[in-house]
């Protein structure tokens, strides 16, 4: 995508920035029972029992990093991004939620967050490949799949109504909203179910697609409650279409226990 909003919008630069290092070697640092729920299902399930909320550190301490996602790049989304992210805003009030999980956002009010970012390594061309195939490589680590991660942990019955936030929005949304900061908004036409996710307490799936500039572009967007906390997972791809993010989405959910 070649469009002022996607060089300008959090997201879509991360991917970028992350495609152009997954190019090269190099790496960074950077709460029970399993349900279907997909978009349609009934209101969230209450959670077993009440726990404290995790802080910014303690999720810190369970995001997924370099270490659980060897076939990825993962990089920590930085202060200035998640600062920008807060910015990010729908021109409806019921989509809201949906624009926070595209922006690296909580949903809701949350006690405590922790964001970064993983591409999808592109396959190595062979030792010997030759100039084209390298090119050919070099342009597939561009159109890898890149996925942003927020973990955000609440309070009370917070995490439940994050999640049921997410599942309002997308069936109220699903014939499109604007959203965007800084001046800039990205025009979504369509919100539909995605693949069927099975994790954590509950968890959903929607594949939305949107029009940058007169180019269709889709996003991939998971939502996974465990316990008081919810994770949520923003896929896109600078070819224009990208995958559900299920490798990242499975060990984010393990490592939350």
């Amino acid at each position: 995508m070649r469009s002022t909003l996607v060089r300008r919008t959090v997201l879509t630069a991360s991917a970028v920035s992350l495609a152009l290092l997954a190019t090269a070697c190099g790496s960074d640092k950077a709460d029970d029972k399993k349900t279907d729920a997909k978009p349609s299902a009934a209101a969230s399930a209450p959670a077993a029992a009440a726990a404290k909320a995790k802080t910014n550190a303690e999720l810190a301490g369970v995001i997924v990093t370099q270490a659980d996602l060897p076939n990825h790049l993962v990089k920590e989304a930085t202060p200035a991004e998640a600062a920008a992210a807060t910015g990010a805003k729908s021109d409806k009030p019921q989509c809201q939620p949906l624009v926070s999980v595209q922006s690296m956002n909580p949903v809701g009010t949350a006690a405590g967050t922790a964001r970064t970012k993983a591409v999808a390594k592109p396959k190595e061309p062979a030792a010997d490949a030759g100039p084209e195939e390298k090119a050919k490589a070099a342009m597939g680590a561009l159109a890898g799949t890149v996925t942003s991660v927020t973990l955000a942990s609440y309070e009370g019955q917070g995490a439940q109504e994050a999640f049921a936030a997410v599942k309002t929005a997308g069936t109220a949304c699903a014939g499109g909203y604007t959203g965007g900061q800084g001046g800039d908004g990205l025009k979504i036409t369509k919100v539909a179910p995605g693949a069927s996710v099975t994790a954590g307490d509950e968890a959903l799936a929607y594949t939305v697609t949107g029009d940058a500039d007169g180019e269709t572009m889709t996003m991939e967007l998971v939502a996974v409650r465990k316990g008081n906390t919810v994770a949520t997972f923003s896929a896109l791809s600078l070819a224009g279409t990208a995958e559900q993010p299920k490798a990242v989405v499975d060990a984010q959910v393990k490592k939350l226990g």
